[in-house]
């Protein structure tokens, strides 16, 4: 079906959009593998011949596999002209324990380069520590009682005193895991009144405030974080299209309905919708495909 999509003159984009949509990344791998056997041809390769732009940003997406996907955009992300400080906090704060070690195995394999390496190689500060730190523990996780003591350290490190002890704020959220981090916030917010994102808001800036941020909000909910990312990619003038198409391609068989019900549940109107109104073409078509259906 794909080869007759794009052989001869015009390519038939709809077939190549239904097909591939429908299929999970692990199908799209063994229709990949026996395009190569029946054809003598690279699939994808064949694929960016014949498609353009935005729709085939998209589709390349879709036929990697979801590990070399994130590897390859960590790689662009450091590697490219200035640091895209936004792939780094979107993958590096939501990807499981067990993805993050595969990350940068996959990464060592792909690029024969240490992935904690480059990374500090091209951060600083407090931002390079908590990437580093969710790199190393995030392999590691440990439960630990007490978030009593830790929420007071948190305390103090945010709000109490004049200047913020970031390296302690870095410290705890760097090192907990989601559910203990969630402990940890709800003590927070009986201790000094307000969210844990209310004193990141106020106490940090940049990139770390970014990363903090979340941080937090994945280790409360990661499909309302991918909502919101989701939220901010469409909203205003003009669509930041590399964050819509990353977080398309690597959730579309995570946790899209969860994504599609927060966005609804926070913004009032159907993820859906959105794209429809701020995308256009085969792009929009291919990305309703992933999203599904329109919760109006």
């Amino acid at each position: 079906t794909l080869y007759k999509a794009m052989k001869g003159l015009g390519t038939d984009e709809d077939s190549i959009m239904n097909l591939l949509t429908s299929r999970s990344n692990d199908q799209r791998q063994k229709i990949k593998a026996a395009y190569k056997t029946l054809h003598g041809k690279d699939l994808v390769s064949d694929l960016k011949g014949e498609l353009g732009g935005k729709f085939e940003s998209l589709i390349v997406g879709l036929m990697a596999p979801p590990i070399l996907y994130d590897v390859t955009s960590l790689r662009h992300a450091i590697k490219g002209a200035g640091t895209d400080e936004k792939v780094l906090v979107e993958i590096l704060s939501s990807r499981t324990p067990q993805q993050i070690k595969d990350i940068i195995a996959a990464y060592r394999q792909e690029y024969d380069a240490d992935l904690e390496k480059d990374i500090t190689g091209d951060t600083s500060g407090h931002f390079e520590r908590l990437l580093v730190i969710l790199l190393q523990v995030r392999g590691q996780i440990l439960e630990v009682k007490g978030y009593t003591v830790r929420k007071i350290a948190l305390f103090n490190a945010g709000e109490k005193k004049f200047g913020t002890d970031e390296e302690q704020f870095i410290t705890i959220l760097g090192n907990r895991s989601a559910a203990h981090l969630r402990k940890v916030f709800d003590a927070y917010m009986k201790l000094a009144g307000y969210e844990m994102e209310e004193s990141i808001q106020r106490e940090t800036s940049g990139s770390l405030r970014d990363l903090l941020l979340a941080v937090v909000k994945c280790a409360r909910s990661v499909p309302a974080y991918f909502a919101e990312t989701l939220f901010n990619s469409l909203k205003g003038a003009g669509t930041d299209d590399q964050t819509l198409i990353r977080v398309m391609v690597s959730r579309s068989e995570v946790d899209m309905l969860d994504i599609r019900a927060n966005y609804r549940r926070l913004f009032a109107c159907s993820l859906y919708s959105s794209i429809k109104g701020d995308t256009s073409g085969d792009y929009r078509k291919a990305l309703l495909l992933l999203c599904g259906g329109d919760d109006a």
